[in-house]
């Protein structure tokens, strides 16, 4: 071979070498021009946010304005704070969007290790009504400490994972930090205690255990670990709070119950009252009667109901169906995000927001007993707005970075 062939040769891969090496950064490097925005981030998803945001934020409105001005005297008090509240969470969203999300990988332990320290700091500090620790004051706003425990429990999982995908179906590497994370995690819940925190943590760790490649085998044992660790907490008395909540649980409509269980089972009955007025095309937005100090709390917990009455059977498959396409747009994200690391964080996040919304649509319909769970972008908040608005913002980034063809 000629020493010109030869040069023109060493020439070719050196250019191959340099483009490969180029285009492996590129795919790494995140686009942190705003004016960009629509190039790097995946626009059905943010639109879909908000929509149900602005969806939310009305129907949050019309089921609040009358107990705002029995309560406060004030119609728009907790239209003008939910407000605040979104307009703080969607530049949460977008500046989190623009954070590459492999850098929580990194962190992942310390923010574990803050989520404990939060969960801690609310037994010191005074209860809230009821006797329940839940909240951290914040001057006029207040945190709940298990809302950085769900992120915090996705987030490590993730984390470990990615980190030790081929050994996760051993007990050492799989089995014991899941159940590790998730025990101490409820344990401090259970002082609280904050008994819908707990369930949705516990299907949150079976979620990312699962698709970190854990087999079921291992999930079937755990559960019946943890039931049998429920009986014995019901037998000695440590699930008290739990069982007064339950009284009732599928009693709402008797014609028989006595008075105590009668007031009981007040806030479902008004909730069922609600969804089978409302019919197939509901009673017209703002027109919902239950929300008349009938159904206690409208705003909260139980703002579907209204939604249901108001909007009618239609209008809830529609809400309900936008959430599908929610969480399938997420799932999409995450399975083409280009690591292990992005792909069960997205998948995790995403699943906090569907288990969230069935588990609120079956507690307002008396499938599972009052347990106090939020409905995504619906329910008045403002810390758990927040934080699904700053996991929104994670997921964006993961499709900053992902193999999806922006249109």
């Amino acid at each position: 071979m000629s020493t010109i062939e030869e040069t023109s040769r060493r020439r070719v891969e050196d250019y191959e070498r340099e483009r490969r090496a180029s285009s492996k950064r590129g795919r790494r490097k995140i686009n942190f021009s705003l004016l960009n925005i629509g190039k790097g981030i995946d626009m059905p998803f943010i639109l879909i946010i908000f929509v149900l945001l602005a969806i939310g934020i009305t129907m949050m409105f019309s089921a609040s304005y009358p107990v705002a001005f029995y309560e406060i005297g004030d119609s728009y008090y907790y239209l003008k704070r939910q407000l605040i509240f979104a307009g703080i969470g969607l530049v949460i969203m977008i500046a989190v969007s623009f954070v590459d999300y492999h850098y929580y990988h990194r962190f992942a332990a310390i923010i574990l290790g803050l989520s404990y320290f939060a969960l801690m700091l609310v037994l010191v500090l005074p209860s809230q009504a009821g006797g329940v620790h839940r909240w951290i004051g914040v001057g006029m706003f207040g945190i709940q400490a298990s809302e950085i425990s769900k992120f915090a429990i996705i987030l490590f999982m993730a984390h470990w994972g990615s980190r030790y995908y081929d050994k996760m179906d051993t007990v050492k590497y799989g089995v014991l930090p899941g159940a590790a994370v998730f025990i101490s995690t409820a344990a401090l819940l259970l002082l609280e205690p904050h008994y819908s925190c707990i369930v949705i943590c516990a299907l949150l760790t079976v979620i990312m255990m699962f698709v970190s490649g854990i087999k079921i085998k291992w999930l079937a044992i755990g559960a019946a670990a943890l039931a049998v660790i429920i009986v014995l907490l019901w037998v000695t008395g440590g699930l008290t709070y739990a069982m007064q909540r339950m009284d009732g649980w599928g009693q709402a409509l008797n014609e028989d119950l006595d008075r105590d269980m009668w007031n009981s089972t007040w806030q479902t009955r008004n909730s069922l009252y609600a969804i089978g007025s409302g019919g197939l095309f509901g009673l017209g937005l703002g027109q919902s009667r239950q929300k008349y100090l009938y159904l206690p709390e409208p705003q909260n917990d139980f703002i579907f109901a209204i939604v249901c009455e108001e909007l009618g059977l239609v209008g809830a498959v529609i809400i309900l169906l936008i959430f599908a396409l929610l969480v399938w747009r997420g799932v999409i994200i995450s399975l083409r995000a280009r690591d292990r690391f992005g792909k069960l964080l997205g998948i995790g996040l995403i699943s906090h927001i569907g288990l969230q919304v069935i588990l609120n649509i079956l507690v307002i319909t008396d499938w599972l007993p009052n347990t106090g769970i939020s409905l995504p972008f619906f329910s008045y908040g403002g810390s758990s707005l927040l934080t699904l608005m700053f996991e929104m913002g994670v997921i964006l980034s993961v499709s900053r970075t992902s193999n999806i063809e922006k249109a």
